[in-house]
């Protein structure tokens, strides 16, 4: 298993049952959620990591008294009972470094037979909810279960990559760059359907990186393309839309509704509108489209939750899934999957994904965009720059 961060109590015992029944059990994490948080004094967190605490500490709260006693803290603790019952663990520091941009995977491999992979991140808020908070429903997100050795057999060459000889071995583990890279994407078949799988991160300068391959995918769309994303920031990605929007392809996009608004944001680019930054400067190459889409929004979510997908159908009949956000970093530093699958029966279930979030969201310069482009303009008036 191969996640950034693991806190749902319920899959860490089923792991630690498993390992107790003699299967081989192997966990790779993000260092940033690598180390037990009941070992850990909130008061020297960073603020993300000191919420997050806060928010374990309410789950483990067993009899919700409103005090976390340190035997509920031990026993509500994921990772520290993993690491109490002796599973192999280990993060991305384990090559000898600080670690990678981000060990962003999110898949898991059972007996080199099943792939289990997809956007979510195995934790109260990713699947269920954040504690505490009964409005949200968990982040928006999908897993996928494919039966196949062939594809099993790809991506337990990547978790082997990253684990090496293991925890506390000598430092062979690679993580980002150090892993060298695919020169290009696995292909697989499973029945009638192709499954396409590329193990990210590359360097800049090698054509087959990520960002190059979504752009030919965008580019070979003839009639739709729909998109449920995250993060998008690529500028490269914003610019073939543009132009396959141009040619008359119908384009859909939602995105996460906190990070649409970003000064960085590609969604912008969708809408038409440049937002610059604190410093009023632009993003470097910023091109905002000429004509603006008006199938661009962000859902009605409950406060506290994520659109976490980072999905695209193309044509009704193309799946592009996997951890992989839009972005720079996902092409050439983080540690992630990005997977394309050639299936209509499952375009099918995407689109339906789509079209949930779709109904009712609100389409266009939202309220809250608008309300950060008139506070930008008054403070930057005529001053803004390019970066």
């Amino acid at each position: 298993m191969a996640v950034q961060e693991l806190s749902l109590l319920s899959l860490a015992r089923h792991l630690i049952a498993a390992h107790r029944r003699g299967v081989q059990v192997k966990l790779v994490l993000e260092n940033s959620y690598s180390t037990p948080w009941s070992d850990q004094q909130p008061s020297h967190l960073p603020k993300h990591q000191r919420h997050r605490w806060h928010q374990l500490q309410h789950l483990a709260d067993a009899d919700g008294d409103g005090i976390t006693t340190a035997e509920e803290a031990r026993q509500g603790d994921a990772v520290g009972l993993l690491l109490q019952a002796g599973v192999p663990l280990l993060d991305d520091t384990e090559d000898g470094s600080s670690g990678s941009g981000l060990m962003h995977h999110k898949f898991v491999v059972v007996d080199d037979r099943s792939v289990i992979t997809g956007s979510a991140n195995f934790t109260s808020s990713g699947i269920h909810g954040d504690a505490g908070k009964l409005r949200t429903r968990g982040n928006v997100n999908h897993l996928l279960r494919i039966d196949n050795p062939a594809l099993a057999a790809a991506f337990r060459r990547e978790f082997e990559r990253m684990w090496g000889d293991g925890p506390g071995g000598a430092k062979d583990s690679r993580f980002g760059l150090g892993k060298g890279g695919q020169s290009d994407a696995e292909r697989v078949q499973v029945g009638d359907v192709e499954i396409e799988v590329l193990f990210a991160p590359h360097p800049k300068r090698n054509p087959s990186h990520g960002l190059n391959w979504l752009a030919a995918l965008l580019a070979s769309a003839k009639h739709q393309i729909d998109m449920a994303l995250f993060v998008f920031s690529a500028q490269q990605l914003a610019n073939v839309l543009e132009e396959r929007a141009n040619d008359g392809v119908k384009i859909r996009l939602v995105a996460d509704p906190g990070f649409a608004s970003r000064s960085f944001s590609e969604v912008l680019d969708l809408l038409g509108v440049a937002l610059p930054d604190r410093d009023c400067k632009l993003e470097a190459n910023n091109k905002p489209f000429t004509q603006p889409i008006r199938g661009v929004g962000t859902p009605r979510l409950a406060r506290g939750d994520k659109l976490h997908h980072k999905f695209a159908v193309i044509d009704n009949k193309t799946v592009i899934t996997g951890s992989f956000n839009w972005s720079p970093s996902a092409a050439h530093t983080n540690d992630e999957t990005l997977l394309v699958i050639h299936s209509p029966q499952l375009a099918k279930h995407f689109t339906r994904e789509m079209d949930r979030l779709w109904n009712g969201a609100e389409l266009g310069i939202t309220p809250h965009i608008q309300r950060k482009l008139d506070r930008q303009r008054i403070k930057c008036g005529d001053g803004v720059e390019r970066g």
